[in-house]
């Protein structure tokens, strides 16, 4: 199928195109230092001239903050974001949280959080993993006993990105512990100053602070704040890691990439002394061109199915795996190209694009982890788009 977009759509492009041309300069692009205060405080006045453009969340309903904008044009504005390497939206709310609230919540959840979400007010971050429930999030054991209007929250959760700076989380805990896994766990809501929260970094490969270690302690959650139904969270969390499988901003930054080591390929060569190893990177290159452009392409497929009303599951799945293993294949790449100057870090001084590839293939790693790793997108696959029995 050939994936067209209409005029107007083609000039919101061109509009996006040129607001990011006027904020961003080679210097602010996202890349070297991500994590760091200063990245993190322009990230932030980023979103908020996003929000103020009715960019930052297009597709939703004006009444809480959107411009009534079909989801294809959320696409070309994420596309857009990703290929520029501008600051990261606050993701979590935006493609996360607040499409399931829209899906799930009351209409008093709604009016609480999307227009801050929409606003660039409100930071979200997730509470899913545990030191012992990765891959099988559903084994999770963090408890939630009913107390009155209430529930009292105990245990600790994991690779919880943005937590330290976080207003708000969304959680999954326990709250039957005798019924079936999947079957007693509830979607929960709580801001970060509650009595009980509290974070620890965790320090990536790459040296930076994203990640956190985040702990309930007797933390108290009204049962106003539950999404969904009591014991049935599973399924407002698998439904919103739909959500966070079916993104464009992978194959976009890949494809960013490719292209920028393309132009420097092309203008301060490799070192390659020989004809077959020029030809063997060059068809190399020209296989990674190809692969960005196929998850470009399924990226596509899944909001176009969600623009339907649809929602994708083994679909994003597909795209989630195929998107992170590409990039980490271009990164990977790229440090290969850059010869010798291909691992050092920005700090240096004469590393090479700004020491872009070598960052970025370490942290590419775990983008083949978060959002559920490629052994368990395989498993979905298998098991709900061909219809294979679990072995």
């Amino acid at each position: 199928m050939d994936y067209r977009f209409t005029d107007e759509q083609e000039a919101f492009r061109t509009e996006i195109r040129t607001f990011l041309k006027q904020e961003l300069t080679a210097d602010l692009e996202q890349g070297e230092e991500a994590g760091s205060d200063d990245e993190f405080e322009f990230q932030r006045k980023f979103q908020k001239k996003l929000a103020a453009n009715g960019w930052l969340v297009p597709h939703w309903p004006s009444q809480y903050g959107g411009r009534d904008m079909v989801i294809m044009d959320q696409v070309i504005l994420k596309e857009e974001l990703a290929y520029s390497r501008a600051p990261l939206t606050e993701f979590f709310g935006i493609n996360m949280i607040g499409p399931v609230l829209m899906m799930y919540g009351t209409e008093e959840q709604k009016k609480q959080h999307l227009p801050g979400i929409a606003s660039a007010e409100v930071m979200w971050s997730q509470g899913y993993s545990e030191p012992g429930s990765g891959s099988d999030l559903a084994s999770l054991q963090t408890r939630a006993v009913r107390d009155g209007d209430d529930y009292v929250i105990n245990g600790q959760k994991i690779w919880n990105t943005n937590a330290h700076r976080a207003d708000w989380m969304f959680f999954l805990a326990r709250t039957d512990p005798e019924a079936p896994k999947h079957k007693g766990i509830t979607f929960f809501l709580t801001p970060t100053s509650a009595p009980g929260y509290s974070t620890r970094p965790l320090i990536n490969l790459a040296g930076t602070h994203i990640f956190n270690e985040t702990f309930f302690e007797d933390m108290r959650v009204p049962a106003s704040n539950i999404v969904g139904e009591e014991n049935r969270g599973w399924y407002v969390g698998a439904a919103l890691l739909d959500f966070e499988r079916s993104g464009i901003g992978n194959s976009a930054l890949a494809r960013r990439s490719v292209d920028d080591l393309v132009t420097y390929v092309r203008q301060a060569g490799n070192g390659h002394s020989n004809g077959a190893e020029r030809d063997a990177l060059r068809h190399h290159l020209a296989d990674l061109v190809i692969e960005t452009e196929v998850g470009r392409y399924l990226s596509y497929r899944v909001a176009s199915m969600q623009a339907r009303g649809e929602v994708p599951n083994a679909e994003a799945s597909m795209t989630k795996v195929f998107t992170s293993e590409v990039a980490h294949r271009v990164y990977n790449a790229g440090v290969k190209a850059l010869g010798m100057y291909g691992p050092l870090r920005p700090e240096t001084g004469v590393a090479k694009m700004k020491g872009t590839f070598g960052m970025n293939y370490m942290i590419s790693l775990g983008g083949m982890i978060a959002g559920g790793t490629s052994e368990i997108q395989r498993n979905i696959i298998a098991q709900r788009g061909l219809g294979l029995q679990r072995g």
